[in-house]
């Protein structure tokens, strides 16, 4: 099981939840409620991983414990 840090907002621009991995540049997901954004995001981390994998590229470690933001 991955234990990467989720953020999740509101995008009133989108008209829905965005969710993002910042430990996997790039992976984010959205959906009109957050349990779908959630899911959507768990099904975007598994790709990213899977996709990781089959080209090589390495797999950031999990810190597991929050990030800090500037």
């Amino acid at each position: 099981m991955n234990k990467y840090e989720i953020i999740m907002c509101w995008s009133s621009e989108d008209s829905c939840f965005i969710a993002e991995i910042p430990e996997l540049p790039g992976c984010r997901a959205h959906g009109n409620t957050e349990e779908i954004a959630l899911k959507n995001i768990k099904d975007a981390m598994n790709l990213w991983i899977e996709t990781a994998n089959e080209f090589g590229e390495p797999i950031p470690t999990p810190k597991g414990r929050k990030l800090e933001y500037a």
